[in-house]
């Protein structure tokens, strides 16, 4: 197949779409979050489709599975998305020149977007909010595991878009196959930024292979370190959060890492993960102290290749270490720099670890579950960037802004 049609077709679309006033994309978001509500019982059955097709024991089958609470809130972050101060046109600096140009440098929309996920149907719904609001056109490549779903949200968008006469091609969706992820990769010319959503063999290939710029969205291999000064039931409760709330998503726990001094508090610390059915890799001291007091049938020693793995279900493993610089070293060696934890009543600890520790997001006493661009205040996200140039951390609608610079004269000509 030739994909270049629909490369053409987002080309004219972001030419036309600096046309749509604030009021009217406002308008869009607003109405197109009434019509996925609205549309529930549809998408749950284009979505019943995709689940039937995957094994419900596969990671990906939570991040596939819409549900009406699900779509609520996916139509509430389309809401607030429509409610945030608009990023285009801001005047980030002005000056004159002794020459007279006067140059000044404003927010314009990165161009074209193309976004590349797996299992994850509301990323059509949430790029594309992010992305028409900041004037950007975006190209989807969703996977062949939720193709249903991805079509039956594209129309919604489609439909919406044509009520206020708005060119469809502003929102993409290429076909599932694998051909299309390759002219993703070689758009050269047409797609400005290419951001990959989904696993860590996902990502690698992407920015392995891409000839176009990347933002890489890593993966997250999450630690939550109890320290010494821990408390108990505090850090029983992020634990658990953290771990269970959703053990799909990239900031779920994956490592707790625990000074030797609290060894004896461990079981405590994990009852909450036994009533949850978690698995437990644990190092030898940390198997020691929870051997009879943790269900057999869910504690295991730890392998090598336990520490350094993104679960993406209901396991986690255990790692001992006997001081603070003991438990920095460990997350320095397996972080993916996604979202870091300290569990702690030391201040001093509190701030070497929030200064020391590289990782987009650095929690003190807090669960890394709120790693979300909604729950920093963006509305949604378009990813979470483990890099560090451009953008880092959740992505809103800043992160999807560029600028120029405006030079404005009076006949200057530069002299040799």
């Amino acid at each position: 197949m030739d994909y270049k049609n629909y490369f053409e077709n987002a080309l004219i679309a972001g030419r036309n779409i600096v046309d749509t006033g604030a009021a009217t994309t406002v308008a869009v978001l607003r109405e197109l979050a009434e019509e996925a509500v609205a549309q529930t019982e549809h998408l749950l059955a284009e979505n019943k489709k995709d689940l039937d097709r995957m094994d419900p024991a596969d990671p990906k089958y939570d991040r596939l599975k819409l549900t009406e609470a699900r779509i609520q809130d996916i139509a509430k972050e389309m809401r607030n998305v429509a409610g945030l101060p608009n990023q285009l046109g801001h005047t980030l600096s002005e000056k004159t020149m002794p020459n007279g140009l006067n140059i000044s440098k404003i927010s314009v929309p990165l161009g074209i977007v193309g976004v590349i996920y797996e299992a994850r149907p509301n990323v059509t719904f949430d790029v594309f909010a992010l992305c028409f609001k900041t004037g950007n056109v975006c190209v989807l490549k969703g996977g062949s595991d939720a193709e249903y779903s991805n079509k039956a949200i594209i129309a919604i968008i489609h439909n919406v878009l044509s009520k206020y006469n708005i060119d469809i091609n502003v929102a993409i969706l290429l076909p599932p196959e694998r051909e299309a992820t390759e002219a993703l990769l070689n758009a050269i010319g047409y797609i400005d930024v290419l951001i990959p959503r989904g696993s860590q063999q996902l990502i690698d290939r992407v920015r392995q292979q891409s000839k176009v710029p990347v933002i890489e969205t890593g993966a997250g291999i999450v630690h939550t370190y109890f320290d010494e000064s821990g408390d108990l039931l505090t850090g029983a409760d992020i634990i658990c959060n953290a771990k269970t709330r959703r053990v799909s998503v990239c900031n779920a726990l994956d490592c707790l890492i625990i000074h030797s001094s609290r060894l004896a508090d461990l079981p405590q610390l994990a009852e909450p993960l036994a009533r949850k059915q978690v698995e437990l890799y644990a190092d030898n001291d940390a198997f020691a102290a929870l051997q009879g007091r943790y269900p057999a049938d869910l504690l295991h020693q730890a392998k090598p290749e336990h520490f350094g793995t993104e679960f993406l279900s209901l396991k986690m493993s255990i790692k001992t270490v006997n001081t603070f610089s003991g438990a920095l070293d460990h997350i320095a060696r397996y972080s993916s720099k996604h979202s870091e934890a300290i569990i702690t009543e030391d201040a001093a600890n509190a701030t070497v670890f929030l200064n020391k520790v590289d990782a987009a997001a650095v929690y003190v006493n807090a669960s890394t579950a709120f790693t979300d661009g909604a729950q920093f205040g963006l509305g949604a996200e378009i990813g979470i960037s483990t890099q560090k140039l451009h953008a880092r951390g959740p992505m809103g609608l800043q992160e999807l802004t560029s600028y120029k610079w405006l030079v404005k004269g009076e006949g200057q000509v530069r002299n040799p």
